[in-house]
């Protein structure tokens, strides 16, 4: 009998299965829900919500049409593995009954009670002990419940994140992750335990944090019921747990210090793996526990994000290509037409919620310089390519400033990375070599899941299969038109920050 490997992937935008093939590491089928992007449901500004039940609607509808691609059977899927949108609040009731809608990743309001909580326990404190501020991370969030829904915080049996809530919906049983709780705040790493200086201000009990496991582990099975809705088999082991970020990275082989990641979908993200606890004093980028971290073998993520990223080129998509008519493969050739730095129009990319790069500011998307008489649709689609490189390549400067310095990047050819565009001025402004892999973040839950239930012996095992697709080397003359417009964007920003 074939050993079939699923991964799920719970984005923000679509939720995605992978059938990957544990025998010759390659993926069977792939398939993704909704066909159009999910909603966000913004009550107030700066609000950002989806149901947690929604999610589940989709991976069942993704996972059905998975199995149907790869012609595969319930029997023949041996493991699983989940990956998920990060720093999301799910909290559900004695009855596992979700309470609210899920405060998910670019909702914004927490962020003053994080940056009080950075101020009154203490800057210093913080930084050592949390390696981050509380910011507008998913311990904050549970405090706005607290404070804003009382009666809803009261009626709280356990808060999750969004992929904690995947595994018990597949399983019954209620858990996290060490890398989890690290990405809520929720993790004190010199003391190796959970945050109690934070919850305690915060006033939030321990009881309410679910039990903490290692990503890859047994997370429990599936149940009669949940087998029956998504279309696989009862008992099926669920193996590997992840943040999407320290999952795409684990996708790519990167797992130990001084290799990066990067991806650029709804939001856009810079990775890099340290056996250190580094932290920025301002904390700009973010600290979390790695995926592959041990007990006396301790691996951490540093993260950049800017959260407007791919949605900002969707907006562009649906708002100004002929109501939606152009698909991205024709805005990446008009965008091509027009020369490097878009004939003086400038793109701030920052309209997705407060950005941690500028200490959680909320400063919202610019389109700056606009002419009437020179500037066309193309010039607006390459303007905000450029713009998220840039946004991306200010971040990684502050990567930089506290000692990691790569040569090389890896990244899936996915996403924005699928723009010729996005990736020359990617390779041109950061000055680092591109490696382009056939693979995505459901395919390394996969793998995860084979490396947690021993179908793998080793990680290294688990790359078996993973195929580089092309590799991109900066252009020393490139380099100098870019790093001249890169700083003309940084000046426009400036103005912003003051």
């Amino acid at each position: 009998m074939k050993k079939y490997l699923l991964g799920c992937d719970i984005g923000s935008s679509s939720v995605k299965a992978v059938i990957l093939n544990a025998d010759t590491g390659k993926a069977a089928a792939s398939a993704f829900a909704p066909d159009s992007e999910m909603e966000i449901q913004a009550p107030q500004k700066g609000w950002a919500e989806q149901h947690p039940d929604t999610w589940w609607k989709h991976l069942a509808t993704s996972i059905r049409a998975a199995m149907k691609q790869a012609d595969t059977s319930a029997d023949e899927i041996v493991a699983i593995g989940i990956t998920y949108q990060m720093h999301g609040l799910v909290i559900v009731d004695k009855n596992q009954d979700v309470l609210r809608p899920s405060i998910i990743w670019c909702d914004s309001r927490a962020a003053a009670t994080g940056k009080d909580a950075f101020v009154e326990i203490g800057p210093e404190y913080c930084l050592e002990h949390y390696l981050n501020s509380p910011g507008n991370f998913t311990a904050s969030k549970l405090k706005w419940v607290k404070d804003n829904e009382p009666e809803t915080y009261e009626r709280i049996h356990k808060m999750m994140l969004p992929g904690d809530y995947i595994g018990m919906r597949m399983t019954g049983t209620i858990s996290t992750t060490l890398t989890g709780l690290s990405e809520g705040i929720f993790w004190d790493y010199p003391e190796n335990r959970t945050a109690h200086v934070l919850m305690q201000h915060y006033g939030i009990a321990d009881v309410l944090i679910p039990k903490a496991l290692p990503s890859f582990d047994l997370h429990g099975e599936l149940t009669g019921s949940a087998a029956k809705e998504l279309g696989l088999k009862k008992g099926t082991p669920v193996t590997y747990k992840a943040g999407d970020q320290p999952n795409n990275a684990f996708s790519l082989n990167v797992l130990h210090p001084g290799e990066v990641a990067a991806t650029a979908g709804t939001s856009g993200v810079i990775y890099g793996v340290t056996d250190k606890p580094m932290y920025d004093q301002k904390s700009r980028v973010n600290t979390f526990i790695h995926v592959n971290s041990r007990e006396g073998q301790p691996m951490n993520g540093v993260l950049l994000c800017v959260n407007g990223t791919g949605i900002l080129n969707s907006w562009l998509k649906h708002n100004m290509s002929y109501n939606g008519a152009l698909d991205y493969d024709e805005m990446n050739r008009l965008a091509l037409e027009v020369p490097v730095g878009t004939d003086g129009l400038t793109t701030l990319p920052f309209g997705n919620g407060s950005e941690r790069i500028l200490e959680n500011r909320e400063i919202g998307a610019q389109v700056l310089n606009l002419d009437f008489n020179r500037h066309s649709n193309a010039h607006l689609f390459r303007s905000a390519q450029e713009g998220i490189v840039f946004a991306l390549n200010y971040g990684f400067q502050i990567m930089h400033e506290m000692g990691l310095n790569p040569e090389t990047v890896k990244a899936g050819r996915s996403n924005m990375f699928q723009s010729p565009l996005f990736r020359e001025a990617f390779v041109n402004t950061t000055g680092t070599l591109l490696e382009l892999y056939k693979t995505d973040g459901a395919e390394g839950a996969a793998r995860g899941a084979g490396v947690g239930s021993g179908i793998f012996a080793s990680e290294a095992e688990a790359f078996h299969g993973l195929e580089k697709l092309e590799v991109i080397e900066p252009d020393s003359e490139l380099m100098k038109t870019y790093n001249e417009h890169y700083q003309n964007w940084l000046e426009k920003l400036n103005q912003f920050l003051i």
